[in-house]
């Protein structure tokens, strides 16, 4: 019967966009601009953990060696997440028949680690240390420089995170933080949560080697270090909690719900629609189960081809990646978008 309606004139129904209007992010957009926030994000913290490192070096000041395993912790973090969109794209085949979507989750998780080991915890080590073996640090005009240069090269790359960010953010209708949270897309969030961290810790370490310097005190430094760790430490925890949510089968949010359902309901073979199951299998991609009722009162074959077809037609949308549909028990309550 292909995808023609019992009844018909043997005329194939025209594909409908399932998961349009409300659900544009999920099933429209493409990993290329996550792509270019991630490479973006790798060469700034790159190029800021180099100069970092060499000012740490020769300043000596903690708040200085805090920024610089930020930087290089960060810049780890970029490598893991362009694998990780990298194994997710693969396509699906015969022992992963949804694809490897869910493998985004797996690598932005390694990187969020990371961040909790490398970031968080050399700098605060580090400050423990100097707070128990005081060194003074030398040459703060270096420091400066560096900070100043590093704070305009996180800048640009958390502007581009923030513009993907926030244009996702209109079309959803979310307030910007609300959707960084909530996104299935790890390496946008990853990227904007670590140049926001970033620009934060760089005003730290200034306030930490300004007053070390006035002072003479190198706890203000050492304390400076500390707060960068502890700082690193919640994005980290932030980063795991939101990547493990997804790999054990994160549901799709409510406006996405209705928006399926009003799609749904939208076919012309749907009288109503009683169950509906959305969940993410990777970034932008959902997995559809749901139960309805068909149009006329079709036979049981009838019925089969019927949904045989909205299944193909279903899984044909972008962002769609299968569709399992039932048909409902006549006792079942109709879902309302």
């Amino acid at each position: 019967m292909g995808d023609e309606r019992p009844g018909g004139g043997g005329q194939a129904e025209p594909v409908v966009p399932v998961l349009a209007s409300g659900a544009a992010e999920q099933a429209q957009e493409t990993g290329g601009e996550s792509t270019l926030t991630v490479v973006v994000a790798f060469a700034a913290n790159l190029l800021i953990a180099v100069a970092k490192t060499a000012a740490a070096v020769l300043t000596g000041a903690a708040s200085m060696l805090a920024e610089a395993a930020h930087s290089w912790a960060d810049t780890g973090n970029e490598v893991f997440l362009l694998l990780a969109q990298r194994k997710a794209s693969r396509p699906a085949d015969r022992t992963h028949p949804f694809g490897y979507g869910r493998e985004v989750y797996v690598w932005s998780l390694f990187a969020a680690i990371g961040l909790f080991a490398v970031g968080a915890g050399v700098s605060i080590t580090h400050g423990v240390q100097e707070l128990v073996h005081p060194e003074p640090a030398t040459d703060f005009g270096i420091a400066y420089a560096v900070l100043a240069v590093s704070f305009l090269l996180e800048g640009v790359s958390f502007f581009q995170a923030s513009r993907q960010a926030k244009r996702s953010a209109a079309k959803r209708e979310q307030d910007v933080i609300e959707h960084i949270l909530a996104t299935s897309d790890p390496t946008v969030r990853a990227v904007f949560f670590e140049d926001a961290a970033a620009l934060v810790g760089i005003v730290i370490a200034v306030v930490g080697i300004g007053m070390h310097q006035v002072t003479g005190s190198t706890v203000p430094d050492a304390v400076g270090s500390i707060l960068v760790g502890v700082l690193l430490g919640v994005v980290a925890v932030v980063l795991i909690d939101r990547n493990r949510r997804f790999l054990v089968g994160q549901t799709a949010d409510e406006g996405l719900q209705r928006a399926a359902v009003r799609a749904l309901l939208d076919q012309p073979e749907i009288a109503r629609v009683t169950q509906l199951h959305l969940q993410y299998m990777g970034a932008q991609q959902i997995f559809l189960i749901g139960a309805v009722d068909l149009d006329g009162d079709p036979d049981e074959t009838a019925a089969s081809h019927v949904l045989a077809a909205l299944e193909r037609r279903i899984a044909a949308q972008p962002g769609v990646v299968a569709a399992v549909l039932s048909l409902s028990e006549p006792q079942e309550a109709s879902l309302q978008p």
